[in-house]
This record gives structure tokens, C-alpha cells and sequence, in this order.
């Protein structure tokens, strides 16, 4: 069977978007990982790896930048249907670092970037939170003792970050005429230590200054590198007026496709577009890091465009990565296709392509929501000694109900988890309802790390969804004691847990007054409790402040905002006009809602 025509779940037949009406549309390198989620080296520049160890499989291929670029690969999953927190919750967590940097094998094996998955998975702050802590001491820096003397030795990195953003470059040139040397590993292990913090304001003042100094010969990768964290720190429109600072031989393929992997990151898919479009243009070749941006972009805000971009890698001979059969089988399952599904699986297995443990956790879904329980704990048994799948174990084995199997999974592992890992028990426990063991696994997170503000959250949920209101307020308490900054997750607990148990209003005051970026699902919970009472006016309200809020307007904000109406027995005069100018398709469910408004509208015009 040719792998290509798994790609049949989708209509060929239609006509081609405007997007993708010739093979020449698009063109992206690869964003490079010279590490795989374990860090280990990848000795050939053109090796496809996958990591079948950790939680996060990454793939990629290695080039040689000399310092360390962090980007994020999945970042449009943040939403999810309605009554699917859990589905949607880890469509969050579809974010994929790749690390690229020059002659660096000798860097320590755990010196990878903190993952932004984490950080979705538990509550993550935003993106602005990385740029706000870039300006920040790292707190847990540990300095080097003299033995001779007993005072501490100071490194390139201390100075750095001890050291205000605007006098970096005179601290580093003071430390210099002390007697101190820059090499080339400095550089390497100051660069990670300050990506590893977040550190990315220092971290851009640090390439500032090496430019400057003249301290390296800046490549490619160099440029891209320090295109991203003008990305990061001042913004992408900043980032783009940079390539046209960059030395014309340099403003190569990495320079655009770092370019590439920040728009993608921050969800903005007509510029995405646009990047592709002139990278083939710019005679760039395209790669399957580049179909795989397409398909995770339209994974969310266009699924019909995922035919074209499989038909593109087919016409031009891309060999799919394992995010390509990952979204293949996502694709699958989540159309009720199975068979197709196992069809991919077997595809994969024919070419010796190992399964992830998340492309397991997708199948086993696949096999839950499709009702074929039995299939789906073969999958997840098979999972369970393995101490790096239980960040998907646990809220799996919630969906299912099993209980017995979260205690199984938590016993077994206890001892050997992460912070990660003990926020994804807490929540399944919540999920099941069991509030006591998410607050014994809390107790014991509390002794065993310093807790952040996610951590928190994650017991909030656990509140949230069983409405116990008065917990929740005492942890708010305790959380205004200890100053943790309360994030845009914390504030979605609070406001799904009023609007659940009818205090909507008050839901609503309160996502008024959070300063932060609401997340989808703040506003779907009140959208659909205006809807069920008939509150046309309330709806049609979080509706605008849901699109004032930047996030995209697509099938499942229209389908409660029309059943106000409906609930309300009252016309929606222009309501088809609406669906078109957002590009909205009618499906089943909302073209049945729509003709039973519809009605009222004709009732109105014949009693008028």
C-alpha cells in the first residue's frame, strides 16, 4: 500500500484553496535539533531521528548555528469542542522544541530548554511570560567556590545575570580587562543557561555584544539565532525589519524559517502563509518540517487544507515525518476512520518506524472516543512500566474512568515523577472525581519541590470541576499569601467554576476584571451558559470580547452564540451573511440549528 493514499480521509475532489493551487506555494527548511529529547547527538547533518524516550518526541535535523534557538513547532492546538476539556487540554500541550547550535556535543545531556509544553499542560502563563522574566536574576544559579581562597569564581554567565540588560556590555568587557577569557564553550553553556531560564532579553544583549566585539564570524545560523530572540523580546515585526539587516549571503533558508517558526508560534496563519510563499519564491526547497507547520496551522483552522499539503508532499516527493503520521492518524481517528487509522499504523510498522508514546496516547484516544475501550487499554497496559508515559497514562486512563489503573500507574511510578507528571495525576484525580487523592498528591508535591503558580492551578481545576467552591477560595487565599502570580489558567478555574454552578455573572465580572489574556475555554463556558438561558444580549456579548481577544472565530463559537437564539425563540436576521464573512462551513449540527431559526425569522415577516 502506498502511504500516500491514507491521505483518502480527506476530499480530493474538491477544488484546490487559493493557498495551495500549484506545487511551487510553498518552501521550508527544517528547523533543526541536533539533540533529541534526551540529548543525544545526532552525528549526521541530514539523519531524520525519532525519540521514542520522554514525553515529548521530537524530530528534526541537525545543522550548526552557534547559538541555542529554541522554537516551537505545535502551538496552534489551544482550543478544543465545548465539552471536551481534556481533548482540548492537550491540544494545548502540542508544542515541540528544536535546538540548533554549532560544535556542541560536549554539552551536558540535560542541558535542554525548558519545554513550553510543560508549561501549557500546567496552566501556562502566556507567551508574554517568557518576555517578562527575560529582565530577571535567575534565582537558581549556583556559583563556583574558589578552593584556595574560598571566595566565589565568577563566570560569564553570573555576570550576566547579575548584571541590568542595559550595562551587559560594559559588566562583560569589565570581567574581560579583570584578566578573563571568552571561548567558544563559554559561549555555548552561557547561551543554554539563559535559554533555560528565559533569560531571552539577556540572551539577545549577549549576541548584541558578540556581534559587536567582533568576537565570532557570524554565519547563518548565527543571524537566525539572533532573529529569534528579537522575536521573542521585541516582537515579530521587529524580527522581520532584521533580515533586511542581515548580510544579503546570509539571508538564507534558516533565516526565513526561524522567521517562519515564530509566526507559526504565535498562531498567525496568514503570515505563516506568506513566509512559505516566499521562501519557494526565493527558490528555497521544501522539506517536511515546512508541511508539517502547514499541517499542525490547519490542523485547527482549516482541516479541509490538510488534503492539499499531503497531495503537495506526494507531488514533490517529501518523505513524511513522524509528525506527518501522527496527524495522519489524529486525522483518522478523529473522523471515526479506524480502520484507515490502522492502516497508517501498519504503513509504519512496515517501514520500521517506532511508535512515540504520544502517538500511542492519540491511538488509544482514537480508540476510547471511538468506543473500543478494549483496544485502547491493550495500548495503555503496554505503556505502564515505562515512567515517561504517564503524563499521558493518567489522564487517559481518567477518560476511561479507571481509577484502579491511575493508582496502579502512580504507585508504580511515585517516586521517580516530575513536577510535570504529579500536575497530571492531580488532575486526574479531579476528573474522577476523587479530590482527596489530588490533594494527598499535592500535599506531597508541596514537600517535595517549591511550588509555582502552575502547581496551584492544577489543584484549582481540581476544585473547579468538582465545584467546591469554598476549597478553591481558601487555595486563592493561600496563593495571595504566598505572592504567586495568579496566570490565565488560574483565572479560567475560577470563572468555569462559577459559571458551572449557575453564577455566570459572577463568572463574568470575574473574567472582566483578570488582567491577563482569557484562554478559549473562559470564554465557551460562558457562551454556552448565556446560550442555554436565551440571553441573546450576553452571548452576542462574550462573543465580540471573545474575538477582541485575538483568537480565532470558527464552527463551535457560532454554534452556541445561534443557539441563543434558538433558546430564545427569536430571529437571527443576517445570520448566514455572519458564517460567510468568517469563512464558517455549515455542518449537520449547525445547519439544523440554523433552519430552526430561521423560522422565527419567516414567523416575524408573516406577522409583521
Amino acid at each position: 500500500m502506498n502511504m500516500w493514499a491514507v491521505r483518502r480521509v480527506f476530499d480530493f475532489n474538491r477544488k484546490p484553496s487559493n493557498h495551495l493551487t500549484a506545487p511551487w506555494a510553498f518552501c521550508v527548511q527544517s528547523i533543526v535539533s541536533r539533540y533529541d529529547y534526551q540529548g543525544q547527538a545526532m552525528p549526521n547533518p541530514d539523519q531524520r531521528y525519532y525519540s521514542t524516550v520522554g514525553p515529548r518526541a521530537a524530530r528534526g535535523y541537525s545543522c550548526s548555528p552557534i547559538l541555542l534557538v529554541k522554537f516551537s513547532l505545535e502551538t496552534l492546538s489551544l482550543s478544543s469542542p465545548v465539552n471536551a476539556t481534556a481533548n482540548g487540554k492537550e491540544d494545548a500541550a502540542e508544542l515541540e522544541n528544536h535546538i540548533v547550535f554549532r560544535n556542541a556535543n560536549h554539552l551536558d545531556d540535560q542541558a535542554e530548554i525548558t519545554s513550553e509544553s510543560e508549561a501549557s499542560l500546567s496552566g501556562r502563563d502566556g507567551y508574554l511570560s517568557e518576555v517578562n522574566q527575560s529582565d530577571l536574576v535567575c534565582s537558581d544559579v549556583k556559583l563556583d567556590v574558589d578552593p584556595d581562597n574560598g571566595t566565589q569564581k565568577t563566570d560569564l554567565f553570573d555576570v550576566i545575570n547579575w548584571t541590568p540588560n542595559s550595562q551587559i556590555s560594559a559588566a562583560i568587557d569589565k570581567w574581560l580587562q579583570e584578566g578573563n577569557s571568552v571561548a567558544q564553550t563559554d559561549i555555548l553553556v552561557t547561551m543554554s543557561r539563559l535559554r533555560r531560564c528565559k533569560m531571552f532579553g539577556k540572551a539577545l544583549r549577549f549576541v548584541e555584544w558578540l556581534e559587536a566585539s567582533k568576537r565570532l564570524d557570524f554565519n547563518e545560523q548565527d543571524y537566525a539565532s539572533r532573529l529569534d530572540l528579537v522575536a521573542k523580546v521585541q516582537g515579530l515585526d521587529q524580527a522581520e525589519k532584521y533580515i533586511n539587516k542581515i548580510p544579503e549571503p546570509f539571508q538564507g533558508e534558516l533565516v526565513y524559517r526561524t522567521l517562519l517558526a515564530n509566526y507559526s508560534a504565535n498562531r498567525n496563519l496568514k503570515k505563516s502563509e506568506d513566509i512559505f510563499n516566499r521562501m519557494r519564491n526565493l527558490g528555497f526547497r521544501l522539506s517536511a518540517f515546512s508541511c508539517d507547520q502547514l499541517l499542525l496551522l490547519y490542523k485547527k483552522y482549516d482541516e479541509k487544507k490538510i488534503a492539499d499539503v499531503l497531495s503537495l508532499m506526494e507531488l514533490e516527493n517529501v518523505e513524511p515525518s513522524l509528525i506527518t503520521y501522527r496527524l495522519l492518524i489524529d486525522a483518522k481517528g478523529r473522523s471515526g476512520d479506524l480502520a484507515g487509522m490502522e492502516q497508517v499504523l501498519e504503513r509504519m510498522k512496515a517501514e520500521g518506524i517506532g511508535l512515540t508514546f504520544r502517538i500511542k496516547s492519540v491511538v488509544a484516544k482514537s480508540y476510547i472516543y471511538g468506543g473500543f475501550h478494549e483496544k485502547a487499554e491493550v495500548i495503555l497496559k503496554e505503556m505502564e512500566e515505562h515512567r515517561w508515559a504517564c503524563s499521558y497514562l493518567f489522564p487517559l486512563y481518567a477518560i476511561l474512568g479507571k481509577a484502579s489503573s491511575v493508582e496502579h500507574v502512580w504507585k508504580l511510578h511515585e517516586t521517580s515523577l516530575s513536577i510535570h507528571e504529579y500536575l497530571s495525576v492531580i488532575e486526574a484525580w479531579g476528573k474522577l472525581g476523587q479530590v482527596q487523592k489530588a490533594e494527598e498528591a499535592f500535599e506531597k508535591l508541596e514537600k517535595k519541590w517549591k511550588l509555582s503558580s502552575k502547581c496551584y492551578t492544577a489543584l484549582l481545576k481540581v476544585y473547579a470541576h468538582n465545584r467546591l467552591l469554598n476549597k478553591a477560595k481558601s487555595l486563592l487565599r493561600k496563593m495571595s499569601d504566598n505572592k504567586h502570580h495568579m496566570g490565565p489558567y488560574a483565572w479560567d478555574a475560577i470563572v468555569r467554576m462559577y459559571a458551572t454552578v449557575g453564577e455566570v455573572e459572577t463568572a463574568d465580572s470575574i473574567l472582566q476584571m483578570a488582567n491577563v489574556k482569557a484562554p478559549y475555554s473562559s470564554f465557551m463556558v460562558l457562551l454556552c451558559q448565556y446560550a442555554q438561558r436565551g440571553d441573546i444580549h450576553n452571548t452576542e456579548k462574550i462573543f465580540q470580547r471573545y474575538r477582541e481577544a485575538g483568537h480565532a472565530v470558527r464552527r463551535q463559537q457560532y454554534q452556541p452564540l445561534l443557539q441563543a437564539y434558538l433558546n430564545a425563540r427569536a430571529p437571527a436576521y443576517g445570520f448566514r451573511e455572519r458564517l460567510k464573512a468568517d469563512n464558517i462551513l455549515l455542518n449537520r449540527s449547525l445547519s439544523g440549528t440554523l433552519k430552526q431559526v430561521e423560522a422565527f425569522n419567516k414567523w416575524n415577516l408573516f406577522n409583521s
